[in-house]
């Protein structure tokens, strides 16, 4: 079989395999550069993000946030009880993602010139892709096939029904009591929505919660996920899963048996719905690497700091590579890889001001070096100014005052991380990543007041150090101003 170009007969610029979230950001700027694309996605657009992750997630944590805002509100004179009504939940979750599907859709990018293909893809040698009756050559390929979740092999998991991070919101009910196998970011953001929806919920892990954060920061996060009435059993190993459901009652609370190890002890623990959220591994089955010459372990596809991998045709972005996972990380590789493919400008990977968040209420960022880091790497030539939120103005006016900023920096004032817990944290981690890839030190700052981003001094005045952005670099006093290598997304 002849290996074909494009419709109009000419090889194409890119060939896309994948068409999610690195895919999507590839090929919305290719295509407006006039690039010759070729798209292969054999499942629906835009992936996890949109369809079973970001995006339905922080719809249902905007739920749970509004129903446990109408709870609080008493402490400002305001009495409300809400009434959950969980169908009509899943209908708001629906609707974001309904609002957002066209600016993805397969029909907007034909429009713009790109040809899709529905179909599975397989390399059959170095310069050929095989999707469906057709074979694509073409002058780069880009892997940005994503990930999916990875399941632990715990004993009578796959007998019973169980959800992952992507069919959680496939529930048609609100679960009595969900048990969730993970104490990572996206365990704790649904164990607090459900929670606030009006589960009981019981979070389960196999060492520490949050694992990658500053324990200085979670340790109070948990604390008050606690005192809401959240479970939170740590250093807990699930042995095993079974059925428990004689009645034939899915939703009743001891629908399923978990079979714990905890210090040594066995215990057990009855749920209606269990979740299983425990990471996610890269979806690289079936595309016939090897046929291409390309390297990759269980981790991803292996790349060097161009996104290039061991076949110097082929790129791999996003999830699919061995790398940090993030939703904002598929779209900083979605410029790398037009630059490098395209552009022929040569462009590599940074990830000193790398940020993520976890959305919880409230918040947890963190962008850079954390504490434990900047300490190892620069030994004791660490400065850690701390402003805790009960400090700042605006958290006292809207009662929001637990939370700390923490920014890291050299003895020179250059800042080499923040760790943030608070309202906005998520917003907040954009400045500090500016700070960090600008190299910029520690000043004083002009900003509008009152603003959670104001740290600069207490209510009592005494000063603390923050950014201020150096008129010879060009850059504007306000944090919403100023450019970012990364942005954070949902």
């Amino acid at each position: 079989m002849r290996a074909d170009m494009t419709k109009g007969g000419d090889t194409p610029d890119l060939c896309i395999i994948g068409g999610g979230s690195a895919g999507l950001a590839t090929r919305a700027a290719a295509a407006q550069l006039g690039a010759k694309l070729v798209l292969i996605q054999r499942g629906a657009m835009v992936g996890e993000c949109l369809n079973s992750g970001c995006v339905p997630s922080k719809a249902l944590l905007a739920a749970g946030h509004a129903a446990h805002a109408a709870r609080a509100a008493a402490r400002m004179g305001i009495d409300a009880e809400p009434k959950v009504d969980f169908a009509r939940v899943r209908a708001h979750v629906r609707a974001a993602h309904a609002a957002i599907a066209p600016h993805d859709s397969r029909e907007r990018f034909e429009g713009l010139g790109v040809e899709v293909i529905s179909a599975e893809a397989h390399f059959i040698d170095a310069t050929t892709v095989q999707a469906g009756e057709r074979q694509i050559s073409a002058r780069h390929f880009l892997i940005a096939t994503g990930s999916s979740p990875k399941l632990p092999k715990t004993p009578g998991l796959e007998g019973i029904r169980h959800f992952t991070n992507e069919t959680i919101f496939e529930s048609p009910e609100l679960p009595a009591h969900l048990a969730i196998l993970s104490g990572g970011p996206v365990g704790i953001e649904l164990a607090q929505a459900f929670l606030r929806l009006g589960s009981r919920v019981t979070v389960i892990i196999d060492g520490k919660a949050l694992p990658k954060d500053d324990v200085e920061l979670t340790r109070p996060l948990l604390q008050g996920l606690a005192a809401e009435g959240l479970t939170i059993r740590e250093d807990a190993e699930v042995t095993a899963i079974e059925d428990s459901n004689e009645g034939g009652n899915e939703g009743n609370e001891e629908a399923i048996t978990l079979h714990l190890k905890e210090s040594s002890q066995r215990t057990f623990l009855s749920a209606s719905h269990s979740l299983v959220a425990a990471g996610r591994k890269p979806r690289t089955q079936g595309l016939v690497l090897e046929s291409a010459g390309i390297l990759f372990n269980e981790n991803g596809i292996e790349v060097d700091a161009n996104l290039r991998t061991s076949n110097r045709a082929v790129l791999a972005a996003g999830d699919a590579v061995d790398g940090p996972h993030f939703t904002h990380v598929c779209s900083y590789h979605g410029g790398i890889v037009i630059r490098n493919a395209l552009l022929h400008l040569p462009a590599s990977v940074d990830y000193r001001a790398l940020p993520w968040a976890t959305y919880t209420e409230p918040e947890l960022a963190q962008v850079g070096l954390s504490d434990d880091q900047a300490r190892k790497k620069l030994k004791h030539a660490v400065n850690v100014p701390r402003v805790p939120f009960p400090d700042n103005d605006r958290a006292q006016a809207e009662g929001r005052t637990d939370g700390l900023i923490k920014v890291m920096a050299d003895a020179y004032g250059r800042v080499l991380g923040a760790s943030i817990l608070g309202a906005h944290a998520g917003e907040l981690a954009a400045f500090w990543a500016l700070a960090i890839a600008r190299r910029i030190k520690l000043k004083r700052h002009r900003q509008s007041d009152p603003a959670v981003s104001d740290a600069r001094r207490d209510r009592q005045g005494r000063g603390q150090p923050v950014l201020q952005a150096a008129d010879r670099q060009g850059l504007a006093a306000s944090p919403g101003a100023l450019p970012c290598p990364f942005s954070l997304t949902i």
